[in-house]
């Protein structure tokens, strides 16, 4: 269940409400365009701006909508362990097929700590668990032997691992063997991470293009290595792109261009600034993924 290729969601944003029409028609485009599963209310969801109310309506309206067709993983991850644990029992009570936990971000835990944290959210609810370790964010980088230890004591049943380290990756696929699915969490590194024994990604890209990116996990993990270089070469420029600011603000941006919501962020995240915007737009109009797409809403305003 857990491998292939996860959309890490954005949240669609209409002034200041949730656009729930628009989350839900981009819930079953992404499904109907062959994704593996999608992930709501982590990073690309916007999460630290959403309302405990609104984190709590995002979740219950993306497996309302998913509906079965594919797993959702809901992050409920915070840095508070008793957070955690109440979001986490909210998400099973609503359906979540696993819950995204990432490590406690400005607090900064030691190893042993991050080993308690999730072993407590573990202990208290029966859901299985994605670890996602996020450095740049976090302050705090979750090492292969903690995970080692994790997976043997809690059922965690991934890693999402965005260190964009191929050396600790490499150290971390060995670590916890079989037992858990290390998935890429950089897009621009997904199939190097397949090649050292990744088992898929929670993509950024897959909100804009997702065939294109369910299409090079399938080529990678079937060992077609010649098609996934050549998707990952036709979708390296879009993921650069979709990292010109701070995530999520241009894949918003993107998925404005192309039609499928409303591009707002809520503070502190401003809208992508014109120059960036030009550079996406280009990246957008010459991706064999997204071009037909952007052609078509374009043919539509005219």
């Amino acid at each position: 269940m857990f491998q292939g290729t996860f959309v890490a969601l954005i949240t669609p944003f209409t002034g200041d409400r949730i656009d729930e029409p628009a989350l839900g028609r981009l819930v079953d485009w992404l499904i109907d365009q062959g994704v593996d599963g999608l992930v709501p209310c982590g990073t690309t969801g916007e999460t630290p701006s959403l309302t405990e109310e609104e984190w709590q309506r995002v979740a219950a309206l993306v497996i309302e909508r998913a509906a079965g067709r594919v797993p959702v993983i809901v992050g409920t991850g915070t840095n508070s362990t008793a957070t955690t644990i109440a979001r986490t029992r909210i998400a099973r009570e609503l359906g979540a097929d696993a819950a995204m936990v990432v490590t406690p971000y400005y607090n900064k835990p030691q190893q042993e700590g991050l080993f308690r944290h999730v072993v407590a959210v573990a202990d208290a609810v029966d859901l299985p668990l994605v670890v996602y370790n996020v450095p740049g964010r976090t302050g705090v980088n979750l090492a292969p032997e903690t995970a080692r230890r994790l997976v043997e004591q809690a059922p965690v049943v991934a890693i999402k691992e965005s260190s964009g380290s191929l050396d600790q990756i490499s150290e971390l696929v060995v670590a916890v063997g079989e037992r858990c699915a290390v998935l890429s969490g950089d897009d621009s590194l997904t199939l190097p991470i397949i090649a050292v024994g990744g088992r898929g990604v929670i993509s950024v890209v897959a909100n804009v293009a997702p065939a294109a990116m369910a299409a090079l996990v399938r080529a990678a993990l079937q060992g077609d290595m010649e098609r996934a270089r050549a998707l990952h070469h036709e979708l390296f420029p879009l993921a650069r792109a979709l990292f010109l600011e701070t995530n999520p603000v241009p894949v918003k941006a993107a998925a404005e261009m192309l039609g499928l919501c409303a591009g707002t962020v809520r503070l502190p995240l401003t809208p992508l600034s014109d120059a960036n915007r030009q550079r996406l737009a280009h990246v957008l109009a010459t991706c064999p993924h997204t071009a037909p797409l952007l052609a078509s809403r374009l043919g539509e305003a005219a």
